[in-house]
């Protein structure tokens, strides 16, 4: 493990640590008995229908149908525009608004937040797990999900076990964790990210009354932070302001849903009223990013898991719903910067720190690669910064992204930082080959367009699984990621 790897290398120490035999069929894998149970079904591409329980794990339909990939294997994927993090602020413009004025993200009256709130929660999904059609009451406790009844379907072997864990008096974090860990399926989705994220208790005595609590300090915020007139705002109050607003109508904008006003003005909201609450970083771009998978996942759980990047679900969601989704996303987002805010403050050391161990573990896996970026002049932090600063939210579509932050927020350990560095190696290293035969310029180009347009879950689940033998290689070795240069 001191000794530098290459990229055959890595693809063997991969094979051998994890206990993998690949064979020629791409669609099977032979997996050794050593293996841990939950990492057995982080390369199939679907979730088994099977019923028949494994032996050793419990879990049904563990076989895995993918393959861990070189850096060749990729070669023929097409390019995914991206976008650079530095932006220019010429588009302030089109916002329509003068600088500061937020009126425009308000919502048309001063309602408080109604009396019984958890009447129409997609939260209540959880309260109605043991419902026999997980398709049946996913959106609303009370009310019913805002989706049109459909005919009953016979739940998943993984469903069920997700919904016995979900539904247990006090949730199991560390049998949810690894469940999560291969991926969640859309109906239980919004529940587990709330409950791994610490938003939402995991005693179900206690979830109505916690709920409401944190709804209503949102709305109290708002009412002190974003509900004021404009000419009361400091200078900087303005200018954070200003930022948010221009930095808004760029998020995501490739997603329908995010050209939607109302998601627009919600955005815009919790951005201000975490920036106002949190001064010692403030807003930084990049921030506004880390909120389109939440909003995406928690809308989702109106519609029963629905696809909703379409946007077209809006014209039914009432103005209560909606204000019950914006004080989920920021509570959310606030318990998720929480571990990663020094990514956020004065120089963002966090971003840089992360930066430097992911060259320090590439010298290490591909040294050639390593070398050649140097001998062209590419730094890493030149295109990686990007990675850390966004999460690789630029880079992967964000039906990919919500698949990637279900392994991220089951981590138990910081995912969103420390196995965040991992998936960036194993990621950089599936085009190894192909980098190292470009020039500067093309590189350049390259890491900032990387070919992953048509990318699945299939793909992520396999980076998932290289990144995860990586962690196990060097995770907790200090000594595999320094220079072994005296």
């Amino acid at each position: 493990q001191n000794t530098p790897l290459s990229q055959a290398g890595l693809n063997r120490s991969l094979a051998t640590q994890s206990g993998v035999i690949a064979v020629a069929d791409r669609s099977e894998l032979v997996m050794a008995s050593n293996l841990p149970g939950f990492l057995r079904r982080t390369l199939r591409s679907v979730y088994s229908d099977d019923d028949d329980e494994d032996l050793e794990g419990g879990v049904a339909g563990e076989e895995i149908t993918g393959t861990i990939t070189s850096s060749s294997t990729n070669d023929t994927h097409e390019q995914q525009g991206g976008n650079e993090l530095n932006r220019d602020e010429d588009d302030l413009n089109a916002l329509g608004t003068q600088l500061g004025d937020a009126s425009i993200f308000r919502l048309d009256g001063d309602k408080g937040l109604p009396e019984d709130v958890g009447t129409a929660t997609p939260f209540n999904s959880l309260a109605n797990i043991q419902m026999t059609n997980p398709s049946g009451g996913g959106g609303g406790g009370g009310g019913g999900s805002l989706k049109q009844d459909q005919e009953p379907r016979q739940k998943t072997y993984r469903e069920t076990q997700f919904e016995k864990i979900l539904a247990a008096d006090v949730v199991n974090l560390e049998e949810l964790r690894k469940l999560s860990w291969n991926g969640i399926p859309n109906i239980y989705r919004a529940a587990s990210w709330k409950i791994l994220l610490g938003y939402v208790p995991t005693n179900a005595s206690r979830r109505t009354a916690s709920i409401r609590r944190r709804r209503r300090e949102y709305q109290d915020s708002i009412t002190q932070f974003y509900d004021i007139p404009d000419d009361t705002r400091t200078s900087q109050e303005q200018e954070t302001l200003r930022q948010v607003l221009v930095d808004v109508p760029r998020t995501a904008p490739e997603v329908q849903l995010f050209r939607n006003d109302r998601i627009r003005r919600s955005l815009s909201r919790l951005l201000y009223i975490w920036a106002m609450r949190h001064p010692a970083s403030s807003y930084v771009q990049g921030i506004n990013d880390l909120s389109t998978p939440l909003l995406v996942v928690f809308l989702s759980d109106y519609y029963d898991g629905e696809d909703v990047l379409e946007g077209h679900v809006m014209n039914q969601l009432s103005d209560e719903q909606m204000e019950e989704l914006e004080a989920d996303v920021y509570g959310c987002l606030t318990n998720l910067l929480a571990g990663i805010q020094d990514h956020y403050t004065s120089d963002q050391p966090g971003v840089q720190r992360m930066v430097m161990r992911l060259e320090e573990l590439v010298n290490r896996i591909d040294k050639d690669l390593c070398e050649h970026l140097r001998e062209t002049g590419i730094e890493f932090i030149q295109f990686a910064f990007k990675w850390m600063n966004c999460l690789l939210l630029r880079e992967f579509q964000l039906k990919c992204v919500v698949r990637l932050w279900d392994t991220y927020i089951s981590e138990k350990e910081s995912g969103f930082e420390g196995f965040h560095v991992y998936v960036c190696a194993a990621f950089l290293c599936q085009f190894s080959s192909q980098l190292q035969a470009m020039t500067f310029d093309e590189l350049f180009g390259f890491m900032q367009d990387m070919p992953t347009s048509d990318w699945t879950d299939t793909e992520i689940e396999m980076l998932l699984s290289q990144a995860y033998v990586l962690s196990t290689l060097f995770g907790g070795s200090d000594a595999h990621l320094t220079s072994s240069n005296p």
